[in-house]
């Protein structure tokens, strides 16, 4: 790898650097990552409306060129949103590459259609702008917008479900990492300046369905997840130079997780669940801390954490849900670290929410919801059907004692956070959400396939 410092150098510079912590004032009141300010689904210093619908509360919507399903990022009074499409219907300028220092993308040809199973679309055949877009927060109307990249993508993605644009951005108020995978990992500054940009290679992905982990930011360290069907690893590289700092191999199928980082005696790991295995790495180096049993195929779900609990799951081809918790060390399974699991209704594409002692979780992807209490594992309610909500692949979010469910229909059922399933309202949008929501403040943002919802009361 190209640095111009060495390893050690790099982790002993990170390690003075105090962490940056997610119950920091100034990211409490923002929404800088994908899952919010904890990393939980939960906004604690948010307060939206609960009824909306196209004619009511809805403080503006602007439509986002191209196509995506990653989650807005809100820091200040900024949004930032990634999309991608073909370069002549997007028509972003971008910053010529050899000003950028950048290495000239290539044409790929498509991969050879396997037999048997479900397939991806053929790659496309005409170059695609994959771009981060900055809106102002009060107006939706546009500040900048940046194109990553410009390629041909040379793999195409799930007919029905895929998006080139399927990673979420992920903001500290300093800087915005913006990742497409194959298409590059870039950090600018808040004014639409890049700082700098990787070129990680090419994923190779389960039946060309796409790519879509979202990388996490803590500190200065920026972590990037690499599950393929080639051979994959997790990485990090430090958020001021682009710079790598480490770098893991992993014997992962595709998956599509990103990554957690908890804080344990004063020290930051990284979890990062996986079909056959469940891994702990040292933030700082790298090194693996702990291991136990994986999970189901394409793993899909963010895991959380709580006082030194991880819970972290999956659900497509079986059900999984573990409580594992830190300060153990090798390997786990089957030891007094995994205080419970649940082995029935865990979710396939949305991520649980954690909110006070509940984790609330979706039954593969439909509307069927489960909270339990996070300290004894035991149910409030198990495999509930939620009247209105349909198909799900948002994942839920909460805020001022209520959980916010969101349908793919562009519905969404509002309901008590408590230990009882108790309906408050019922709204419904026109267009088709896959999208998790944000919540900053009083308002809501909702990421549709063709437009950006500003929720908030009129």
């Amino acid at each position: 790898m190209k640095s111009c410092f060495s390893l050690a150098t790099a982790v002993t510079l990170l390690a003075v650097v105090p962490l940056a912590t997610a119950q920091s004032p100034a990211a409490l009141s923002n929404w800088g990552q994908w899952r919010g300010p904890l990393g939980t689904g939960e906004a604690p210093q948010g307060n939206p409306p609960t009824e909306w619908s196209e004619t009511k509360n809805v403080q503006w919507k602007v439509k986002i060129p191209g196509d995506g399903t990653s989650t807005p990022v809100i820091w200040g009074d900024k949004v930032f949103v990634l999309t991608a499409g073909p370069a002549m219907a997007l028509g972003v300028t971008a910053v010529p590459r050899a000003a950028q220092g950048e290495v000239q993308f290539t044409a790929f040809q498509p991969p050879q259609k396997k037999k048997g199973g479900a397939q991806g679309e053929p790659a496309p055949t005409e170059p695609y702008q994959f771009v981060l877009l900055c809106l102002d927060r009060n107006t939706g109307k546009t500040l900048w917008q940046k194109a990553v990249s410009e390629q041909i993508p040379h793999e195409g993605k799930h007919p029905a479900d895929g998006s080139f644009a399927a990673h979420s951005a992920v903001t500290d108020g300093e800087c915005v990492i913006a990742f497409f995978g194959s298409r590059g990992l870039a950090c600018y500054d808040l004014n639409g300046n890049q700082k700098w940009k990787k070129d990680l290679g090419k994923q190779k992905t389960r039946n060309g369905f796409g790519e879509g982990a979202t990388p996490a930011l803590y500190g200065n360290y920026v972590i990037v997840p690499w599950d393929h069907e080639d051979p994959g690893f997790i990485a990090a590289f430090d958020k001021r130079t682009g710079d790598e700092i480490w770098r893991q191999k992993r014997d992962e199928p595709t998956g599509w997780s990103t990554p957690l980082v908890a804080l344990h005696d004063g020290k930051g790991q990284v979890i990062l669940g996986g079909t056959n295995r469940t891994r702990s790495y040292d933030l700082a180096s790298g090194k693996q801390i702990w291991e136990c049993e994986g999970l189901t195929v394409n793993v899909i779900p963010s895991a959380v954490t709580k006082d030194g609990v991880v819970y972290i799951t999956s659900g497509y081809s079986g059900s999984k849900l573990l409580a594992i918790k830190l300060g153990g060390a090798g390997d786990l399974t089957g030891t007094p670290n995994i205080l419970w699991r649940v082995d029935r209704s865990t979710p396939y594409v949305p991520s649980p929410l954690l909110s006070g002692n509940r984790i609330y979780f979706y039954a593969s992807n439909m509307g069927v919801l489960s909270c339990h209490d996070i300290v004894t594992g035991k149910a409030h309610y198990s495999a509930q059907r939620v009247d209105g909500l349909g198909n799900v692949y948002p994942s839920p979010v909460a805020a001022a004692g209520r959980v916010y469910l969101t349908g793919r229909a562009g519905n969404c059922v509002v309901i008590k956070d408590a230990d009882k399933l108790e309906v408050i309202a019922t709204n419904k949008l026109d267009e088709r959400i896959d999208a998790s929501p944000a919540i900053v403040g009083k308002q809501m943002f909702l990421r549709s396939h063709q437009s950006l919802y500003c929720i908030a009361e009129k």
